[in-house]
């Protein structure tokens, strides 16, 4: 601990940073923090910075409710959005009891814990997260209103497009705390952006992807807009989606791709409850590029899973079916749980459907099965699974 305090003090004097926000995220994803002071540090590494679980959603009651945050030092990052003097950082937590043991509901560790055991069996999982999301317009009082901030259509240019600046602000924002997005765009709805990162290590990217949605949210604040990340804002316009790129590598140089995707299939029904995690996420299901049946092919979009059209290392699998609302930590521990139960049985996917789904004939698709269409259906399949039981504490149910 000394020489990490030591580091990160030096660090925090050198960038005259003044307040510290020490974040980690409740069980549906959403991030929360407790900002200390520079001279609370050595504290919050040792002992760890006390809060109240019982108001934090899913982490239990008023009758046990002290946890501890204790910092991940390697985390820290600097918000360029906040003042230059006197400077605001950010660290990730990992969240402890008050006996000293790990928290069961602490999310990042248990991505943590699942990269580890995947480590065990010689494995490494890259994940790249592809975030939909709309930007509406406010008004005169600042309240939130569902007016698109333009018309624009898919790659749109300016003048139609007028989420052209917000993205370049919020990818210079990213790049300057060390978040590399690969590409950001006009999507198919009015207001609806895109904005892609490069694939990097589980933990990483759900941290990264945490971070994203924070910048994305602030900046687009301060120009006067609210930006939605729930998966169906406006009924007559396409949804947002959250499509999840993984990779495994294995110490051995062996190709398990075709295992994790079969893995993958063969547990996605049970897992749907945590990869769209609210009631509207299943208006978005089966329409306008979002995938219903539970199948695979490459390059096609109207699948569940698709191969895109990659080499080398950005050879990936593709999940279209997830939603901004997601809890990355868990979706990311789970898609892994998956993938190594189809490695180790050596799982082979079924034969892939080339054809457009949207278009399909009923003959064809009614031999198909289809993913959860309402979030009752996706929590039953979920409390019915010995996959997720042994996966997942079952808190987050």
């Amino acid at each position: 601990m000394n020489e990490h305090y030591e580091d990160i003090m030096s660090f925090i004097e050198d960038e005259d940073i003044r307040f510290i926000r020490l974040a980690f995220v409740d069980i549906s994803g959403i991030q929360k923090n407790i900002a200390i002071m520079p001279s609370e540090l050595k504290r919050a590494f040792t002992d760890g910075i006390a809060f109240d679980a019982s108001s934090i959603h899913g982490f239990g009651d008023e009758l046990s409710s002290d946890l501890f945050l204790k910092p991940l030092p390697h985390t820290i990052q600097i918000l360029p959005w906040r003042p230059s003097e006197g400077r605001v950082a950010r660290m990730f937590c990992n969240i402890y009891k008050p006996n000293g043991e790990e928290f069961e509901l602490d999310s990042r560790r248990l991505l943590e814990n699942a990269v580890k055991e995947a480590a065990k069996k010689g494995l490494s999982f890259n994940f790249g997260a592809e975030f939909e999301f709309y930007l509406f317009k406010r008004d005169e009082n600042g309240a939130v209103t569902k007016i698109p901030f333009d018309h624009a259509g898919y790659m749109d240019i300016a003048p139609e497009d007028r989420g052209e600046d917000i993205r370049r602000e919020i990818c210079l924002t990213l790049l300057d705390m060390d978040i590399f997005p690969e590409s950001s765009h006009h999507e198919l709805g009015p207001g609806q952006n895109e904005i892609d990162f490069r694939y990097s290590d589980a933990l990483t990217s759900a941290d990264n992807a945490v971070t994203f949605k924070s910048v994305v949210s602030s900046i687009s604040d301060i120009n006067g807009l609210y930006a939605d990340f729930s998966p169906k804002p406006l009924e007559d316009a396409p949804g947002s989606g959250l499509h999840i790129n993984m990779s495994v590598r294995s110490a051995d140089g062996k190709d398990h791709s075709q295992s994790m995707l079969a893995g993958v299939l063969s547990h996605i029904s049970e897992i749907t409850a945590f990869l769209n995690p609210s009631p509207c996420s299943y208006k978005r299901l089966g329409k306008d590029k979002a995938p219903k049946y539970i199948s695979w092919s490459k390059e096609n979009r109207s699948q569940l899973i698709r191969i895109p059209a990659a080499k080398g290392e950005y050879k990936r699998i593709e999940l279209r079916s997830p939603d901004p609302l997601v809890n990355l930590y868990a979706a990311y521990s789970l898609l892994i749980y998956a993938a190594l139960d189809g490695i180790e049985k050596g799982l082979e996917p079924p034969e892939a459907i080339d054809i457009n789904l949207y278009t399909a004939y009923e003959a064809l698709t009614n031999r198909l099965d289809r993913l959860p269409e309402s979030l009752e259906e996706a929590m039953n399949a979920a409390r019915k699974s010995d996959f997720v039981r042994k996966s997942i504490p079952k808190g987050f149910l």
